[in-house]
């Protein structure tokens, strides 16, 4: 049986922590930053984990995470 493939778009999105966690990155931060508070704009810098609901989509992208 072959090895499988990460997908190479997730690997360069998602981290896995040291618990099996997937860590990734909020979105809105790219563009139209002068509409948005100081104070949302802060909470858009810190990572997040993937919810719950979506750990069954992250194992198929990331096969050996």
């Amino acid at each position: 049986m072959p090895k499988m493939k990460s997908n190479s778009g997730a690997l360069k999105r998602f981290k896995v922590t040291g618990t099996g966690k997937v860590v990734r990155a909020k979105a809105n931060k790219s563009h139209i930053l002068t509409s948005k508070t100081t104070k949302r704009k802060r909470g858009l810098r810190k990572a997040d984990l993937v919810d719950s609901a979506n750990m069954s989509n992250m194992k198929r992208l990331l096969p050996y995470m």
